[in-house]
């Protein structure tokens, strides 16, 4: 199949769209106030900027509700924080929709006069809420308060004295952890806060070399896996390939269970994301490929055949190690460091949220309704697409289609009997944009699960083959995205020009041959371990339903998102049913 589409993985957004500054600046409110912009967060003036907020958060990344009609925004509570000769207001805003549950979403706020309100409209528009019009000295703009270093200064100083901060209605409890006074280091004057002035899914901020906050913008009743994992992994397991948790932000209500307003962790230089050397990686291997006019495509003797159970079992040919190179060891690395995740993950059974628990009857019933939901909704929406697609790409989507009950029947074989095996804590949405490449090794990020499933569910204790899953497909998103989008993976050097049906040979056999050694190494890795079935056949029934879930979840996402993406997952199915 030939994809000649602009690729990026599926679920990993790294790269930032800056927002276009003459649309926004042109499109601002003015809101006018009498005496002090603190009006505005108080009855009567709050009615003015609740009218204007929607507009402001709908276009914003880390808004999750982008699919949903706002019907209004209100501010429920402000938290008042002052530091440094200037305040700040964090607000919750309930965000209420024209159907379904409202959501909470935690804006912080400050105002600007003069030259810095006119720098911030220039430079960073996204920023901007509203303007303001007073009299004299007054008039500015009201602006999200991370960009302010004064206020990001502050918030670390609350972690640091564990403090409690009182709005109206609820509070912001600040806590560290064990770790703190070591990751915070012995000269706290070294921690000058790096700003993160490009829109991210949640807002970050960056403490000289030491540590990162990280605010999560929705914000939800309950203890964020982001949070809870954290602290578990850094003050109860001997696993040292995550970013130690060094301290939070909760807000608190009278009523209600808290909720996870921020992480403190300990900062780790890197290279990057696992996902960016991967695709350089790659690169390099094409533009290997594409200078050598003897290298032949490789043919099926060099494609490892079977589940990818049975790949991770054949060695690799000695003339495709040239081609793959030092990656493979990569791949090998990275699956003995995931291995060494799940079982600090299942080690402790003294604790409730990480005691292993058995695949009982009730939790396979719910697995394999979830799973045939999500499978019939990708299907239905392929249906409904099939008449958009080119000829190519149909006659493939065809192909599923009619594989639909031999799919389903797989997703849910596994379920149908009692599982030897045990369910733990997961990562619950790993792939390589989840993993920092430092150089030397990886670090594993993230671990707050699928945003837009409920916290609840992000808790839940699953099979680590799920995680497994996860990665795999992000092993096969990788090359087809190096493929069609060669200008970002070869940035700022000369290159041989590609023939893209030539080279898709090759990306096949990379992503078979390093999904292989990945899955090899984890497996002897995790050896023994509980999570893991040890019959082969449940193990592979396992690992098969999970991953046809994943590139399910992909082909729906692709379809409502991104169609010129469409042909990766299908690809991905096409080859699982046909193993």
């Amino acid at each position: 199949m030939q994809i000649f589409v602009m690729l990026s993985e599926a679920n990993h957004f790294n790269s930032f769209l800056p927002c276009q500054r003459d649309a926004m600046t042109d499109s601002l409110v003015t809101i006018t106030i009498t005496d002090s912009w603190n009006e505005l967060l108080q009855s009567p003036g709050r009615a003015a900027l609740e009218a204007a907020l929607p507009a402001y958060i709908q276009p914003r990344r880390w808004f999750g509700g982008k699919a949903r009609g706002i019907a209004s925004a209100r501010i429920v509570d402000t938290i008042p924080i002052s530091y440094a000769g200037a305040q700040a207001s964090i607000a919750m805003v309930r965000v209420s929709y024209q159907e379904g549950e409202p959501d909470i979403y935690v804006l912080p706020l400050t105002f600007a006069p003069g030259d810095r309100a006119g720098q911030l409209v220039h430079e960073l528009p996204h920023a901007v809420v509203a303007r303001v019009a007073g009299p004299g000295a007054i008039s500015g703009v009201l602006y999200d308060a991370l960009l302010d270093r004064g206020l990001c200064a502050a918030l670390l100083e609350l972690i640091a004295d564990s403090a409690q901060l009182a709005g109206q209605i609820g509070a912001i409890q600040a806590s560290a952890t064990s770790a703190f006074g070591r990751l915070r280091g012995a000269d706290p004057a070294r921690l000058e806060p790096k700003i993160v002035t490009a829109e991210q899914s949640n807002s970050s901020i960056i403490y000289g070399d030491r540590l990162i906050m990280k605010l999560f913008r929705r914000l939800e009743p309950g203890l964020n896996p982001d949070l809870e994992i954290g602290r578990f992994l850094t003050e109860r397991s001997t696993f040292r390939h995550v970013p130690p948790a060094a301290g939070a932000l909760e807000y608190r209500r009278p009523a209600g269970e808290p909720g996870s307003l921020a992480i403190l962790q300990g900062f780790v230089p890197n290279q990057g994301d696992a996902w960016g050397f991967t695709l350089r990686t790659i690169a390099a291997s094409f533009d290997a490929v594409a200078a050598d006019s003897s290298k032949r495509v490789p043919g099926s003797a060099s494609t490892p055949v079977g589940s990818p159970l049975a790949r991770a079992a054949q060695a690799l040919p000695s003339d495709l190690r040239p081609f793959i190179g030092d990656y493979l060891a990569s791949a090998e690395l990275l699956g003995q460091r995931t291995a060494e995740m799940h079982l600090a993950l299942s080690g402790d059974d003294a604790d409730p949220a990480f005691a292993p628990e058995p695949f009982g009857e009730r939790y396979r019933r719910s697995v394999i309704y979830s799973m045939r939901e999500r499978a019939t909704r990708s299907f239905q929406m392929l249906r409904a697409k099939l008449a958009d697609l080119s000829e190519p790409l149909r006659a493939s989507a065809l192909r599923i289609l009619e594989a639909e009950q031999q799919i389903l029947s797989r997703i849910q074989l596994p379920f149908e009997q009692a599982i030897d095996a045990m369910r733990t804590r997961i990562h619950g949405d790993y792939h390589l944009g989840q993993v920092l490449y430092t150089g030397a090794d990886f670090m594993i990020i993230d671990f707050e699960g699928e945003p837009a499933r409920p916290l609840s569910e992000r808790r839940i204790k699953s099979s680590p083959l799920q995680d497994v899953a996860g990665m795999l497909r992000s092993f096969h998103y990788a090359p087809y995205a190096v493929l069609m989008n060669a200008a970002a993976a070869r940035p700022n050097r000369p290159a041989p020009e590609w023939d893209v049906a030539n080279l898709e040979p090759w990306a096949r056999v990379w992503h078979y041959w390093v999904s292989a050694a990945f899955l090899k190494s984890y497996l002897a890795a995790a050896g023994q371990a509980s999570f893991l079935p040890a019959s082969r056949i449940e193990l592979e029934q396992l690992l098969d339903a999970f991953l046809l879930d994943k590139a399910l979840y992909e082909l729906n996402y692709e379809l409502n998102n991104r169609p010129d993406w469409l042909p990766i997952p299908i690809e991905g199915i096409l080859q699982l049913i046909a193993a």
